[in-house]
């Protein structure tokens, strides 16, 4: 929590001096208190006495006006509010390495699959495109709205040689900005997440790809998929696929985006609807005063409660 007009916040002296004058008002009563030596005639005068219920409406006007003065220093914290609209752009690899099965059934499979949840759980109002990238990449499904389309285009992917991971972030770059144009400095916010289980063997760099994606003001979340122990077989020979993590770690730390690892698919879908819940919302920093100024009529009826209850006055 930070406070808009921490200045304000010196007001809590005064509110320090009258705690400090109460307490040295009880202490003078203690004192006064105890110059009446006849015990036996206090007892008659005064039979019941408030004990710790006196201190109850003070503690509580007190507590009334800590909160007003905390209040009036505009309170202000970060919460989290549901975007309006965005655009989404999925990337996945679709290399052959993506044919491997240590993850069940197969690398791909699983990906689709996972990709579908990711779908099915954005908002409706949100624009999703598909890119998927081997040797090169191409825009499978330019952002829309229509889920049908971009589930259609995940359930159509097929494999090819190689990896080009920079072309399939600036690929998606180029489908944001087209989708953007029509707009104009109205465009909704854009988000990449690119799914990969390989390391970079074709077309433009990932660091090309993130200056890219930096100077577009869109953050790619990356997804390291599949194990150490991956492998595929070409020609009855077994060529190991490992993931290569800390490239695509690189490229999410260089263009503000998220970096996570899947190596099963329901680690890919968790992964997944982290990612969901993070592009689904924005982060605003709203005023919080309300609820103190709330709090503190609390307080201020429940002094006056207890002053009418125990001693028929209002404090």
């Amino acid at each position: 929590m930070t406070f808009l007009a921490p200045e304000r916040l010196f007001l809590a002296i005064a509110l320090a001096g009258l705690v400090a004058a109460y307490v040295v008002m009880q202490a003078r009563r203690g004192r006064y208190a105890a110059r009446f030596t006849n015990l036996e005639l206090l007892e008659k005068v005064a039979p019941l006495r408030p004990g710790w219920r006196r201190h109850v409406p003070a503690a509580a006007f007190l507590l009334m006006m800590g909160l007003f003065v905390t209040g009036f220093a505009r309170p202000a914290a970060d919460v989290r509010v549901p975007r309006e609209q965005a655009t989404i752009m999925l990337a996945v690899d679709v290399s052959s390495s993506m044919e491997a099965a240590d993850v069940e059934p197969d690398r791909l499979t699983a990906a689709q699959r996972a990709a579908r949840t990711f779908l099915d759980g954005l908002p409706g109002r949100f624009n999703v495109g598909l890119v998927a990238f081997a040797g090169s990449a191409a825009v499978t499904v330019p952002p829309t709205t229509d889920r049908r389309a971009v589930r259609s285009g995940i359930d159509g992917l097929t494999l090819g040689p190689r990896t080009a991971i920079g072309e399939g972030v600036l690929s998606s770059l180029r489908a944001v900005t087209d989708f953007g144009a029509q707009f104009g400095e109205a465009a909704p916010p854009a988000h990449v997440v690119l799914l990969s289980d390989g390391t970079n063997t074709a077309g433009r760099s990932p660091e090309e790809a993130a200056q890219r994606a930096v100077a577009a003001g869109v953050p790619v979340s990356t997804i390291a998929y599949g194990t150490a122990e991956g492998v595929i077989y070409q020609n009855g020979t077994a060529l190991p696929v490992p993931v290569d993590g800390p490239a695509l770690e690189r490229l999410a730390q260089q263009t503000g985006g998220g970096y996570y690892e899947a190596a099963s698919g329901d680690e890919l879908r968790q992964v997944y609807a982290d990612i969901g819940g993070a592009v689904g919302y924005r982060t605003e920093r709203r005023e919080i005063w309300a609820w103190f100024a709330g709090a503190g009529l609390l307080a201020a009826c429940v002094a006056a409660l207890a002053s009418l209850l125990w001693f028929s006055r209002i404090p």
